[in-house]
């Protein structure tokens, strides 16, 4: 939000930074948080709903205006209708860089009447080959689900309708890395993805079904906003909780999920997923470090 004042003194300037490095912001308006990052010409606003569409010449994606540290996202996706085979619908966080962290939820379309399978990853310092896959327990074609990432210096959960599908936890006393000093934005898009989305890229994209449509309504974030001249460590101490404050996502009760998550979470691994990195012994013979500490849990 842009802010500008006549006249102001250093001082009131400097608080002003302070009070946006830890503001919270949650809204539900897609223009208050984000902004189309390219191919605006393929965006559709229809009141509170944005569409994006993917034809032959271009897909569509939008970023966030600001950075975050901590906090919960959430969006409301209703995926590409009929046969979507070879699309991609994303909605990630990620920060900048080479050594970037990023949390992935991939929609990876299918032949019409196949379940879509959701993807997602993890990335901590630039390196990620963390993905899972799962099909969801309701056709995600044919209303508005809730999507969110939950990220707080104890673990990383992926939640669909408030189900959790997914925990990486920080294991920083097992000498694993944890993504927890890199400011994310969070990002959505759509594109062509036909050499590898569907059936491992066999069946490619219809362009005869185009335009594919996502549409989007529900934008929600909840979480420390970062404002890009602080410096990270800045930012890292002041989006954490300490004797002066206390932020929701600090909370014990969100340090680990909580029994019934846990029992929510056994369900959708034991009925609905059908990848996991961590059992593909032929990409990994020597099975991840994380994986053993996770399974323990």
């Amino acid at each position: 939000m842009a802010v500008s004042y006549a006249s102001s003194s250093s001082v009131s300037a400097t608080l002003l930074v302070l009070m946006m490095v830890v503001s919270l912001s949650s809204a539900a308006k897609f223009e208050e948080l984000f902004q189309p990052s390219w191919a605006q010409d393929h965006f559709e606003y229809e009141g509170e709903l944005l569409k994006l569409k993917l034809d032959n010449y271009s897909g569509a994606g939008f970023a966030s205006k600001s950075k975050y540290m901590f906090g919960k996202v959430t969006v409301q996706i209703k995926l590409v209708e009929g046969d979507s085979a070879g699309t991609v619908t994303a909605f990630y966080m990620s920060s900048d860089g080479p050594a970037h962290n990023e949390f992935d939820f991939e929609f990876l379309g299918n032949t019409t009447g196949e379940p879509y399978v959701v993807q997602t990853n993890v990335y901590v310092n630039g390196v990620g080959n963390r993905e899972q896959r799962l099909n969801l327990w309701f056709d995600p074609t044919q209303g508005f689900h809730s999507y969110s990432i939950l990220w707080n210096r104890r673990q990383v959960v992926f939640l669909v309708d408030e189900t959790p599908i997914r925990v990486h936890s920080n294991m920083e006393k097992q000498g694993i890395a944890f993504p927890k000093d890199q400011a994310m934005g969070v990002y959505s898009s759509i594109w062509n993805a036909d050499d590898w989305a569907t059936q491992g890229g066999l069946v490619k994209t219809n362009w005869a079904h185009a335009p594919f449509v996502a549409s989007y309504k529900g934008f929600d974030i909840n979480g420390c906003e970062a404002v890009p001249t602080a410096e990270t460590t800045d930012i890292a101490s002041k989006c954490s909780s300490n004797g002066q404050k206390r932020y929701w996502w600090d909370e014990p009760t969100l340090s680990e999920l909580s029994l019934h998550q846990s029992h929510q979470l056994m369900w959708v691994r034991a009925k609905h997923m059908i990848y996991d990195y961590c059992t593909d012994t032929a990409r990994f013979p020597t099975t991840p470090a994380e994986c053993i500490h996770h399974r323990h849990h």
